[in-house]
């Protein structure tokens, strides 16, 4: 026959038991309730992350009509433009990093494979902060006909497009376009690095 104190034991250590399961359940609850709020902060910073790349990404244009900053620049190939060579007809300045950006250059390549620009009657000239040697070089690796223009940053600056990218120093991913007349018409900043050239076609003709 079992004691009353052997019952009593088994009664403690049954309850100690309990008492144990109900400590380790809590203690898995709790360390559910942790991940699940971990996991909860960790996707909200990733949205945080994501929205801010899209909202840095976004395009930055301007339709304010205002007369375009005269300038003379040398060109790779060794010769000059000034703005004043495009009187009578519209031009659309290209902005860029140049040398070491690949994308860059590729926009280049892809806007003269697009006809509509010289159907139209448009021009594009890349303006660039590079020697003529670094922007060549590129230009021949990456299959750009255009020669560049070679900015100091004046230009760039009186444009506003100066430190409007990844780098302080340099032009962003942008474009100017001025009419016949000389009158800037739109400006159109890419962080994204791109823009279809059919696109900034469309746009250049909305605005003549």
């Amino acid at each position: 026959m079992t004691s009353g104190t052997a019952i009593r034991r088994q009664a403690e250590r049954q309850e100690e038991l309990e008492q144990a399961r109900k400590e380790q359940e809590a203690a898995q609850r709790k360390r559910t309730l942790i991940v699940r709020i971990a996991s909860s902060s960790a996707v909200l910073v990733l949205i945080g992350v994501v929205v801010a790349a899209l909202l840095s990404a976004r395009p930055e244009t301007s339709s304010e009509a205002m007369d375009a900053t005269p300038f003379t620049l040398p060109m790779s190939d060794g010769s000059t433009v000034s703005l004043s060579d495009y009187a009578g007809s519209p031009v659309i300045l290209y902005f860029n990093e140049g040398a070491g950006c690949d994308s860059c250059l590729v926009q280049m390549a892809k806007i003269e494979q697009e006809p509509g620009f010289a159907e139209a009657g448009i021009e594009v000239l890349p303006i660039v902060m590079n020697t003529a040697d670094q922007i060549n070089a590129d230009r021949e690796r990456l299959g750009v006909d255009a020669p560049f223009a070679l900015d100091d940053g004046t230009v760039s600056e009186a444009y506003g497009t100066l430190g409007t990218g990844m780098h302080e120093g340099l032009p962003g991913h942008g474009f100017i376009l001025i009419d016949s007349d000389g009158v800037q018409r739109w400006y159109g900043n890419y962080p994204s690095m791109w823009l279809d050239p059919p696109e900034l076609l469309d746009i250049a003709l909305g605005k003549l």
